[in-house]
């Protein structure tokens, strides 16, 4: 991810590994990680059983918030893509009791595909 994206805000695509090392307390046994988007300090993982939400706080970000929504919470999301003169992709997400979507911007090239995939096979 560039300075210019990380200074933005938008969410850079993270690889497996990388998110296993960074969570690795958090998820189940047997529990995988399909997809993970870094913006600045915080992550965004959908796993084949839910999304989670990681918001590292203050200055050295070792005090770390876990935000779990099972998939069946989630009752819509929109996903709006990066067009010719702008250069972001859009994700709203929609929970149950919440009034307000959770967003996120990530930049162009991000496997919206992938979201779209691991959120919609996990809704039943």
């Amino acid at each position: 991810m560039g300075i210019l994206d990380g200074l933005l805000g938008h969410g850079s695509d993270l690889s497996a590994d990388e998110v296993d090392r960074q969570i690795a307390g958090v998820l189940a046994p047997g529990e995988s990680v399909r997809v993970a988007f870094k913006v600045i300090r915080d992550l965004m993982v959908f796993t084949d059983r839910r999304l989670i939400l990681v918001d590292r706080q203050g200055m050295t970000g070792r005090k770390v918030e876990y935000l779990t929504v099972p998939y069946r919470a989630i009752t819509s999301f929109s996903v709006e893509t990066a067009g010719s003169f702008d250069m972001d992709s859009e994700l709203k997400i929609w929970i149950s009791g919440r009034p307000e979507p959770i967003q996120r911007t990530l930049r162009r090239g991000a496997d919206i595909l992938g979201i779209q995939q691991a959120i919609a096979g996990s809704l039943k």
